[in-house]
């Protein structure tokens, strides 16, 4: 079930191969693209706009690669008069089969492990987030944030 966004929302959307460098250009780009919208680099919203990309663009590398396939960026924000600003997050891959499992962001993760905790901070700095199929092939995954708090 996708989340209905309130509107009027304005979109932005890009490409990025699916490699670290990608990553890393997804979440600058996230940062500009809420600067142009209002939101200053720095801020309390940049910060968590940045850390939250980061760690869904890096699953989308490292989980949702296909070769010769990129991953896709995409962010809406909704805004009206009598609602506050509400931040969409989606990262594309081209791999349905790798979608975070049950548990994932629970915090259900080994203390001993080098890695697995991306989606805890992604749950922790966010208001929901989920995972839906994608057609003709892939999955989205999404995260949603207020920014009228952060």
């Amino acid at each position: 079930m996708k989340p209905e966004i309130t509107l009027p929302a304005t979109r932005f959307s890009q490409r990025f191969s699916s490699t670290p460098r990608g990553a890393r250009r997804a979440r600058v780009s996230a940062v500009r693209q809420l600067a142009a919208w209002g939101w200053a680099h720095g801020g309390a919203a940049s910060e968590a706009v940045a850390l939250v990309v980061s760690e869904l663009a890096a699953n989308a590398v490292r989980h949702g690669r296909v070769p010769g396939r990129d991953f896709a960026l995409g962010l809406t924000l909704a805004a009206g008069p009598d609602c506050p600003p509400l931040l969409r997050i989606e990262l594309c891959d081209a791999r349905d089969e790798k979608a975070p499992g049950p548990g994932a962001g629970s915090g259900c993760v080994d203390p001993y492990a080098e890695s697995g905790r991306g989606l805890l901070l992604v749950a922790a700095l966010t208001d929901r987030w989920g995972v839906e199929p994608r057609v003709p092939v892939g999955k989205t995954v999404w995260a949603e944030l207020s920014l009228t708090g952060t």
